[in-house]
């Protein structure tokens, strides 16, 4: 990563660090982050999708098996970039800070892969479930626990793999 982008990483995670941080809102963010561990929100979704339409059963329960592939390629992944957790200092982390390697974030990765394999089942959702998806990988970077380029590469990786594990129309 090239120093001027690495100092707009920081900038960018600075501004989301100090901006609009009333308690209301951090517990808020913890909380939906937390519904975004190992991708279980998007697991829970897409089987409830396979609960209630036995017709398409076996392509949701593939969408479901997305997550966690999404997750296993991030895994791969932080383990060969190997970047460090961010620290600001005076900023801790809101929440629990993992201690695996930051890039790319597994919250984004799975949220998008999920958003996407979801969404080629359900088109009429593909706005809110984008949107859904959008806004837990904005959680990490506003609770500190992931840099701004993290979370990109994270949405970019899950958006990839959530199109290309997933038969039908995109």
């Amino acid at each position: 990563m090239t120093r001027a982008l690495a100092r707009l990483d920081r900038r960018v995670l600075r501004a989301f660090r100090t901006r609009l941080h009333p308690p209301a809102l951090e517990h808020a963010a913890v909380a939906y982050t937390t519904t975004g561990e190992f991708g279980a929100i998007w697991i829970a979704s897409a089987l409830a999708g396979a609960a209630l339409d036995r017709e398409r059963r076996g392509a949701w329960l593939l969408s479901a098996a997305v997550v966690p592939t999404a997750l296993c390629v991030n895994a791969v992944v932080k383990r060969v970039v190997r970047r460090p957790r961010p620290r600001l200092r005076g900023l801790p982390p809101v929440g629990r800070a993992p201690s695996t390697p930051s890039f790319p974030s597994g919250h984004a990765a799975t949220s998008f892969a999920g958003a996407r394999a979801i969404g080629t089942l359900a088109p009429g959702a593909r706005g809110p479930l984008v949107a859904a998806a959008a806004l837990m990988s904005l959680t990490r970077s506003y609770l500190g626990v992931h840099y701004p380029s993290d979370v990109l590469a994270g949405a970019v990786l899950g958006s990839m793999l959530g199109a290309r594990l997933m038969p039908g129309p995109r």
